[in-house]
């Protein structure tokens, strides 16, 4: 958790310096993309807001889309797209220059779409749009939660450094 501690104080520092702001919406990362975020001093200039979407009807309140019309969309949780839908949710809803989405599989089992333990993709959206996934091949929950939050941390810390 230290390493995202540290990872989260130079986005910090990034986000303060250029007055921009962040928000997440996350899953799988179990809030720990905006626990990390908001351990940083001065948090309420740059984060916006953020959720723990976890069902179904957190889905649709985010999306505002019934299960059935993301996958006509061909878009399912724990999805890049989907990932990339709910981080542009998220800049819209929050007003936020940036956006953080997350979703996967903790574990210590798969989820409902077949994804295994270990699996997770992020994405960032704002001025520039990025999505990745991870595979840690664990099925130790409270580990692969850390270590997507700091997957998509990082890609995040890797997007601001370049704007």
């Amino acid at each position: 958790m230290n390493d995202i501690v540290k990872l989260s104080s130079e986005i910090a520092n990034l986000l303060k310096k250029n007055k921009q702001t962040v928000s997440v919406i996350e899953s799988s990362s179990g809030g720990l993309i905006s626990s990390a975020l908001l351990s940083q001093e001065g948090a309420s200039t740059y984060y916006m807001g953020g959720q723990v979407i976890y069902t179904l009807q957190s889905i649709r309140a985010i999306t505002d889309l019934r299960i059935r019309e993301l996958k006509e969309k061909n878009i399912r949780s724990s999805s890049e797209p989907f990932v990339l839908l709910i981080a542009q949710k998220a800049c819209s809803l929050y007003e936020s220059d940036w956006a953080i989405g997350e979703s996967g599989a903790a574990g210590p089992s798969g989820n409902g779409y077949g994804d295994p333990a270990g699996y997770s993709c992020f994405a960032v959206a704002g001025k520039k749009e990025k999505t990745s996934h991870i595979y840690t091949n664990s099925e130790i929950r409270v580990e692969n939660m850390e270590t997507f939050a700091k997957a998509a941390l990082e890609q995040f810390f890797e997007i601001l450094k370049t704007n």
